[in-house]
């Protein structure tokens, strides 16, 4: 049990922190998690499963691995929750565990080692106030859908300057950039909410539920009923 009190009252915060101070056991899950990690060849294996799904052949062959060992990573990330796999016919099939915790990890490692998702440019430059605009515009309510010319009359821009200066500044064209946060607010979403999907799709921009579906199956591997299940049982 922690004491009552502290040595040093200095402030009234610390005895605030005190009391909801949580027991050495509760973080138990997380140093576990971040034993299981404390391998490069584990990470880099992670942060391929983050991007593609793989066999275990494929896998072997990219890490420069034996089979075997390869297993034993994957068998340490599985135990961990960040994978999961899947059979189809004989061969088995690997990708990062759709949570909260693996995509934390995934956005973690990136900012990190300063490592750039495969199908991202870099951002080059800061963006400017009116690129910065259009990006808060068009984040700020991700049902509302902008053709491009509606943004560039908006914000008195060429269309094409529009595009470029958008791309040089977040590392993807608008149409794939917004599809991206739309995604990541229908994952929150189906993690934390009950929701309807059909409700869901609504507010990350999708007329309706089955083009939302489809969508969503096409960027995750997985129907959103299927993610919602996933995440909330692991």
């Amino acid at each position: 049990m922690p004491p009552a009190n502290l040595p040093h009252q200095h402030h009234e915060s610390s005895l605030i922190l005190l009391q909801n101070l949580p027991q050495v056991q509760e973080f138990q899950a997380v140093a576990g998690l971040f034993h299981q990690l404390g391998d490069s060849n584990r990470l880099r294996l992670f942060w391929i499963l983050c991007h593609s799904e793989e066999c275990l052949v494929n896998l072997a062959a990219m890490m420069d691995m034996t089979s075997p060992a390869l297993s034993h990573h994957l068998r340490q990330l599985k135990e961990s929750g960040l994978v999961v796999s899947r059979r189809a016919g004989k061969e088995v099939y690997y990708r990062a565990a759709p949570s909260a915790a693996a995509e934390l990890l995934h956005h973690f490692m990136e900012q990190l080692n300063h490592v750039v998702c495969p199908q991202a440019d870099p951002p080059s430059a800061p963006p400017s106030a009116q690129i910065q605009a259009v990006h808060d515009l068009l984040t700020a309510d991700l049902s509302r859908r902008y053709t491009i010319d509606q943004l560039a009359h908006r914000f008195f821009m060429d269309s094409s300057t529009l595009k470029q200066e958008f791309r040089r500044s977040y590392g993807l064209p608008i149409a794939t950039y917004l599809k991206e946060q739309r995604m990541k607010k229908a994952m929150a979403l189906l993690m934390q909410t009950d929701l309807p999907i059909g409700e869901i799709a609504s507010q990350v921009g999708y007329e309706t539920q089955s083009k939302f579906t489809a969508a969503f199956r096409s960027a995750t591997q997985m129907s959103p009923s299927e993610y919602r299940k996933a995440s909330r049982n692991g």
